[in-house]
C-alpha cells in the first residue's frame, strides 16, 4: 500500500477520533480506511490505535507517531505549495498553549472570526497556565506575555499585541482598606500575587514623579489568574489582571481600577513556535490573523 497516503489518512482518523468520519473526509470505504491504519502498525510493529465500539484513541506510540507523521505532512504540503505557487488551505488539528486570561469574550471574539475564516481547522487549546514544551509535548503554538529573552533557544517569538495589565480590587476591599491616591498608599495593602512572575512583595515601579518601591502584603498567590480575579472580586486584595479578563467587572462597578493613571503595566503577547523554515497552515494562517486584529484587541486596553 502507499504507505504516505496510509499516513494521511491515519491523521485524518486520529483527528477526527472516528474511523468513520475520516472515511467521509476522504471519500473512502471504512474498511479501506482501517486498512490503511493497519498497514502502518504492521511497519511499524506497534498498534497506533485503541479501537472499541464507540471510541478512537491514540495509543502512547500512536500519539507520538501522529505528532511526528503530522508535521511531516504539512511541511511536504507547504514545500509542494511553494514550489507550485498554489496555496494549502488549513486544516486539521491546531494544538495551542496560551495564558489563562485569554478566556475572555474579546478573545473568543477573535477566535470565532478565525473559525469563520477557516472551519477545517480545530482548535486545541490549553489554559493551564503553565509553560508547555512545544517540541516534546506536540504543541503547534504557544502565546506567551512574556519578553523574548526568557524563550529556549530554538524558539521564534513574533509580537502580536500589546496587552495591558491593571491594578484592580473590589468596592468592599477598598472601603475596608482604604483607597489608595497615591503610589506610597500601597504599603502594606493585601496583594493577591501571581506567582508565574519573578517578584515579591517588594515592588518598584516607574512613574512619572519617579521611582517608587512599594511593600505589599501578599494574602494568596497562585499560577492561575481566574483564581486572583475571583478571590479580587471577594474583597480578599489587589491584584494585577489584563484588561481582557476585567473590563466588564469595571464597567459593572464590581472592580474598581487603582491608581490607573500610574500603576498601569502593558507587556507584549508573542506567538512561540518551533524554528522551522516552513510553518503549516494553520499556524501561520492563526498567527497572521492574531496580528492583523492586534489593534481592535489593544484599543479595548
Amino acid at each position: 500500500m502507499d504507505t504516505l497516503l496510509s499516513m494521511r489518512v491515519f491523521c485524518m482518523v486520529a483527528d477526527h477520533r472516528s474511523f468513520a468520519a475520516a472515511a467521509k473526509r476522504l471519500d473512502l470505504s471504512p474498511a479501506m480506511v482501517s486498512k490503511h491504519v493497519m498497514h502502518l502498525e504492521g511497519r511499524v510493529g506497534n498498534r497506533l490505535l485503541n479501537r472499541t465500539s464507540r471510541h478512537v484513541s491514540l495509543t502512547e506510540t500512536g500519539a507520538l507517531y501522529f505528532d511526528q507523521a503530522r508535521r511531516m505532512l504539512e511541511g511536504l504540503d507547504e514545500v509542494e505549495a511553494a514550489i507550485s505557487n498554489t496555496t494549502v488551505l488549513p486544516s486539521g488539528t491546531l494544538r495551542l498553549s496560551a495564558p489563562v486570561w485569554v478566556a475572555s469574550q474579546c478573545f473568543s471574539r477573535l477566535l470565532a472570526g478565525y473559525h469563520r475564516r477557516y472551519p477545517d481547522v480545530c482548535l486545541d487549546m490549553d489554559l493551564s497556565g503553565r509553560i508547555v514544551n512545544l517540541a516534546d509535548e506536540g504543541f503547534d503554538l504557544a502565546l506567551r506575555a512574556m519578553a523574548p529573552e526568557r524563550l529556549d533557544p530554538g524558539l521564534v517569538a513574533r509580537p502580536l499585541m500589546q496587552v495591558r495589565f491593571h491594578l484592580v480590587a473590589s468596592p468592599a476591599y477598598l472601603r475596608r482598606a482604604g483607597r489608595p491616591r497615591k503610589i506610597a498608599d500601597l504599603n502594606d495593602h493585601a496583594l493577591l500575587r501571581y506567582s508565574g512572575v519573578a517578584f515579591n512583595e517588594r515592588v518598584t515601579f516607574d512613574s512619572a514623579d519617579g521611582r517608587h518601591t512599594v511593600n505589599f502584603r501578599t494574602v494568596m498567590q497562585s499560577e492561575n489568574e481566574t483564581l486572583l480575579h475571583m478571590a479580587a472580586l471577594q474583597g480578599i486584595g489587589l491584584v494585577f489582571l489584563p484588561t481582557w479578563m476585567v473590563e466588564r467587572d469595571i464597567a459593572q462597578g464590581h472592580l474598581k481600577a487603582v491608581l490607573p493613571d500610574s500603576l498601569t503595566v502593558v507587556t507584549t503577547l508573542h506567538a512561540v513556535y518551533p524554528s522551522r523554515k516552513y510553518l503549516s497552515a494553520k499556524v501561520r494562517t492563526f498567527i497572521d490573523y492574531l496580528a492583523s486584529q492586534s489593534g481592535l484587541l489593544e484599543n479595548l486596553n
